[in-house]
């Protein structure tokens, strides 16, 4: 059974953008079948903005009645000092939890370096997740065949199976340089791959779905459309999956995976 608990929040409070904190916050929040009101505090980095989020975590305690949950990644120790003593939350130091015990063990001090992305964006990891962003929106849906030799995966299917949502996400995420190529009636005539994709056939990954799902995405897109019937939903899968068959291409059911999962599988897979 699922409670609300409208009267809980949860605060994710942070001296960089907060990512980390919601993420970390996220994951294990969905341990829990709870769903507090979520309030974002980024860029909390002086003592002053400290006693500002001090007085909307409290003010939430006192019309709560309730403690909220408050997840940190703060570094800067005037913050600290200032959530440590005065929070009527319940305080979730999450790099205080793990960066104190790992000191120890290293018998090195942190660096104690907020999350700011000023720093990250000078780095080449940046650069490089930048570039496989626009490679990625350049070679989504088929639109280009120049450069497809520098895809690190090419994923293939039929139309709205999930091709475009996981490679913005093996870009974003894992910084690949993801290409994505529908599958359309004429290949199924010719029974083979589009042509520019034959030489690639190792970066190639497959993704399916079932008819009735594929059916219901595609309704949302074009009501009452031939394109999002049942019969052919059925007709296009069937075709996509025999082909995928023949070519020996990897592949993986959409229909219940999240892209999260979609991703990681895939990542696997080909050992990327």
């Amino acid at each position: 059974m699922s409670h609300r608990m409208s009267h809980r929040t949860a605060f994710f409070v942070s001296d960089g953008t907060g990512i980390t904190a919601e993420t970390f916050a996220k994951a294990i929040l969905a341990q829990f079948e709870i769903e507090p009101r979520r309030v974002r505090l980024p860029f909390i980095d002086d003592a002053d903005k400290a006693h500002q989020a001090l007085r909307q975590i409290n003010h939430a305690a006192d019309v709560d009645g309730r403690r909220p949950l408050v997840f940190t990644t703060v570094v800067n120790p005037e913050v600290l000092q200032v959530l440590h003593g005065h929070c009527k939350g319940m305080l979730i130091d999450m790099f205080g939890t793990f960066i104190a015990p790992l000191e120890h063990e290293l018998g090195i001090k942190s660096n104690h370096r907020v999350g700011r992305f000023s720093d990250v964006a000078k780095s080449r990891e940046y650069h490089d997740r930048m570039e496989a962003i626009n490679f990625t929106l350049d070679h989504d849906d088929g639109q280009t065949n120049k450069d497809l030799a520098q895809s690190d995966v090419i994923l293939v299917g039929v139309s709205r199976s999930g091709k475009t949502p996981t490679s913005l996400y093996l870009a974003l995420q894992f910084g690949l340089k993801a290409s994505n190529y529908p599958l359309i009636p004429e290949d199924f005539e010719r029974r083979q791959l589009p042509p520019p994709l034959l030489p690639h056939k190792k970066k190639l990954f497959g993704l399916t779905i079932e008819p009735q799902r594929l059916s219901e995405i595609r309704h949302e897109r074009r009501p009452n459309s031939r394109y999002a019937s049942l019969e052919n939903c059925r007709y296009e899968v069937a075709e996509a999956e025999a082909m995928m068959r023949r070519t020996g291409i990897r592949t993986l059911s959409t229909t219940s995976k999240s892209i999260e999962e979609i991703a990681t599988l895939i990542r696997q897979e080909l050992e990327l």
